[in-house]
């Protein structure tokens, strides 16, 4: 699903208060009230947003991502435009580890023509687009397979990745936090991410703009951890800063 620019504004300003009336946001928008819950609706449907009498919320669950055939829509555009920031900056002919995510699997969609690439993943999504990349050879990590998203995780998973150095670590998300926390819900996901970080000489986020102030359960790194950022919106307080001053660098990858 695409947003569209009051869309995501709207998204951005409950996101930021936590909840919002449909008067205030009518108002703060300069459109009617039939406009604002046509939006509204529209992201509750996604699950970007819960619905309750006369205004909305941030969706409340810290313990449960939205499913997977729903994120796979959401914001597809901007995904598809982080997915080709993310293609041009990696060089060929190096190693990669990527993760679980529908971003990722975006990118990995855009290295299809890449030459060189040698790529471990726990996702057997990834592995399945890569499969049809002649010149890339593609290593899948052993674990317990998750039904849902095709995800590889479990101890068996880290202890696999823990054997590799690579040249990029590429992950995804749940959410970013305020404080720079980068937060997902399984905790067993989580394990295998920050194994990722551990063995990577380089370690590349990316998150489109839904991903920051979302709260999830567990706690994965700081984005102090991240040596590149890749998002579709610039950033807004406290994000741009924050990144500036751990020295991360942030690419955004605007229409």
């Amino acid at each position: 699903m695409t947003l569209n620019p009051r869309q995501t504004a709207l998204l951005e300003e409950v996101r930021s208060q936590g909840f919002a009336s449909i008067d205030e946001l009518a108002r703060k928008f300069g459109v009617t009230l039939q406009t604002v819950r046509r939006d509204v609706n529209l992201l509750a449907e996604a699950g970007m947003l819960a619905r309750f009498h006369g205004g909305v919320r941030v969706e409340g669950s810290t313990v449960e991502n939205i499913a997977y055939r729903q994120r796979q829509g959401l914001n597809a555009e901007g995904k598809a435009r982080i997915a080709r920031a993310v293609a041009s900056a990696v060089p060929e002919g190096c190693s990669l580890i990527l993760n679980i995510g529908t971003t990722v699997e975006e990118i990995a969609r855009e290295l299809m023509h890449h030459r060189g690439l040698r790529v471990i993943t726990n996702n057997l999504n990834v592995a399945s687009i890569l499969a049809d990349n002649p010149d890339c050879e593609v290593i899948v990590a052993g674990g317990v397979l998750r039904s849902r998203d095709r995800g590889i995780v479990g101890e068996a998973t880290v202890e696999f990745i823990s054997q590799f150095k690579v040249d990029i670590g590429l992950i995804g998300i749940s959410g970013i936090e305020a404080d720079g926390t980068l937060r997902d819900y399984d905790f067993r996901e989580v394990k295998v991410a920050r194994t990722i970080i551990e063995h990577s000489r380089e370690v590349w986020l990316a998150a489109d703009a839904s991903k920051f102030n979302r709260q999830a359960m567990v706690e994965l790194a700081h984005v102090s951890e991240i040596d590149r950022l890749f998002t579709d919106e610039p950033l807004k307080p406290p994000f741009e800063s924050m990144l500036e001053e751990s020295g991360v660098r942030c690419v955004v990858a605007q229409a």
